[in-house]
């Protein structure tokens, strides 16, 4: 399991958890729906939150990136050359520094955007991508509405079995 899929399947779990609950209780109330729906989301969001930081999701995918980079420059020889994540915010951007040339650049480029859970690799610090944390936020969401989808045919089914009353 790489760590991209070891950081955002949780939080797509926690998004899919709060979003069978908050829909389950929504689509039978008319009254609270909006209400309920928007507890969901926000349950959703500080869900991811909590494993981005609190929890250590984000430490650890961190870590386990980290890892890849050193062994892939370890492997390729290229001891002065130095590769991290992209920080403040944490995202999935490789920043590589050191002496190479433009063969080397462009080789340990193509190498560093193989490793699962990079999204893009540069020499220079201009502008990071997207915070994982946003990343998280956006998948989490993704979760709960594929659980309200779960929470709406089930209620559909529940109401539909209620017609049967022999």
């Amino acid at each position: 399991m790489n760590a991209l899929w070891s950081y955002f399947w949780p939080v797509f779990g926690a998004g899919l958890l709060a979003g069978v609950v908050a829909g389950s209780f929504a689509f039978r109330r008319r009254t609270k729906r909006l209400v309920l729906l928007a507890s969901g989301v926000a349950a959703s969001i500080l869900l991811a939150a909590l494993w981005h930081g609190p929890l250590g999701g984000a430490d650890r995918f961190e870590t386990t990136v980290q890892a890849d980079i050193q062994k892939t420059l370890a492997y390729y020889e290229m001891t002065r050359v130095t590769g991290h994540l992209h920080r403040n915010p944490l995202t999935r951007r490789v920043l590589l520094s050191g002496p190479a040339d433009d063969f080397q650049r462009q080789g340990l480029v193509g190498f560093m955007n193989q490793i699962p859970g990079v999204s893009g690799t540069s020499w220079s610090s201009d502008g990071g991508g997207t915070p994982l944390i946003a990343e998280g936020f956006a998948i989490a969401l993704l979760g709960f509405l594929f659980g309200l989808l779960l929470a709406y045919l089930v209620e559909l089914r529940r109401r539909y079995n209620a017609q049967w009353n022999w």
